[in-house]
């Protein structure tokens, strides 16, 4: 039966899941690695030099000649810069290095210059402990065996978008990747995917630490990361997280009433006395390894993704948690502890105001 190619043009490929398998389309596909590093149609694996050249010696050109790129030490490059209208779908990406917090990842739409995205890597990819595999299954993050990032976010574009990786260690780094994008029509209100990685460590007392603020117009907060540092024995979760929208000043519109109720969890993330980890689709928590020799202090990794329970603001969001523990006769404690955060969001801006990423030394995970 013959199609009317016109209607195939109404499905723009945002929002794929099993519902829409059946749709056809009008978008086209494309993909970026450093097999293809302008994402040009017909021309993936067709470089002619690369890291796997001598590899593929005895094959010749198509024979994964260039599977991936050098990272020099403090050198930023430049993986992605594409024109037109669309949407990255999916983002993988591993790279050698043992470093913990090694690569900076930027991510810039329409030609602005601020990054809508900044953070390091793998915080971005909700593992800050870069040295230790944890599985995470969400629907917007994925990290697999070994070091397997993947992100699922859409992130859509009008004119174009550029990511780079700068490497912020002192010394060289393989690093493999592909981006999958479409090029496809935008609906007018789609809005820009942004992720901000901030750090306090340690944190002063009786202050709630801020995971974001200073963020005008429209839009939807879509995720928490947090990776925790305890800087004193016992619980440290008690704090509760707070969302001050549209204009909120002294007290918020939404608050949580615990840090393991909001990231999904309740009473300590404890069974039979134990931390115990877990990843689903919409949030996960993880207790790092310690010992009784030098790695002595407690570290925790936890994501919440809203994905079915968007946050939405018309003017204004910040996004605040306050560290709290006990004391004896069952009073709080405000916690001074090392706090690291990544959080997501969609908006109509692009012309935030946001903090400068700490340096090396204050990225540093001890």
């Amino acid at each position: 039966m013959e199609k009317d190619n016109e209607k195939t043009k109404f499905y723009n490929g945002l929002g794929f899941g099993l519902h829409s398998l059946t749709l056809l389309s009008g978008a086209k596909s494309r993909s970026l690695s450093a097999e293809n590093k302008t994402g040009e149609k017909g021309r993936g694996g067709a470089a002619e030099d690369g890291t796997g050249r001598l590899a593929a010696r005895d094959l010749g050109q198509g024979w994964k000649v260039s599977p991936s790129i050098l990272l020099k030490a403090g050198e930023t490059a430049e993986i992605a810069d594409i024109a037109g209208e669309g949407v990255i779908k999916h983002i993988w990406m591993t790279d050698s290095s043992g470093d913990k917090r090694p690569i900076i990842l930027r991510i810039y739409f329409d030609g602005y210059k601020k990054a809508a995205v900044e953070t390091p890597h793998c915080d971005f990819f909700c593992a800050a402990d870069y040295g230790e595999y944890k599985q995470i299954s969400s629907l917007a993050v994925c990290v697999n065996p070994r070091r397997g990032f993947n992100s699922y976010f859409e992130m859509p574009f009008f004119k174009n978008f550029k990511i780079t990786l700068e490497n912020i260690t002192k010394n060289d780094i393989t690093v493999y990747y592909q981006i999958d994008y479409l090029l496809t029509e935008l609906p007018a209100n789609a809005g820009y995917f942004h992720a901000q990685f901030r750090r306090v460590n340690p944190l002063p007392y009786k202050t709630p630490y801020t995971i974001l603020d200073n963020i005008k117009g429209r839009g939807q907060y879509v995720g928490t990361y947090l990776f925790w540092g305890s800087n004193s024995s016992g619980w440290w979760g008690e704090g509760e997280i707070k969302f001050y929208l549209d204009g909120d000043f002294k007290y918020p519109t939404i608050c949580g009433t615990g840090t393991e109720d909001y990231f999904c969890g309740a009473y300590n993330f404890d069974v039979n006395g134990r931390y115990t980890d877990f990843s689903g689709p919409y949030c996960g928590f993880f207790k790092t390894k310690t010992d009784d020799a030098y790695r002595s202090q407690s570290r925790f990794s936890m994501y919440r993704f809203h994905i079915a329970d968007p946050i939405y603001f018309e003017e204004d969001i910040k996004v605040t948690i306050q560290a709290l523990g006990w004391r004896e006769g069952g009073r709080y404690l405000p916690l001074m502890d090392d706090i690291s955060s990544v959080a997501y969001w969609y908006s109509d801006n692009l012309d935030d105001d946001y903090p400068p990423l700490p340096d090396r030394d204050g990225l540093e995970i001890i």
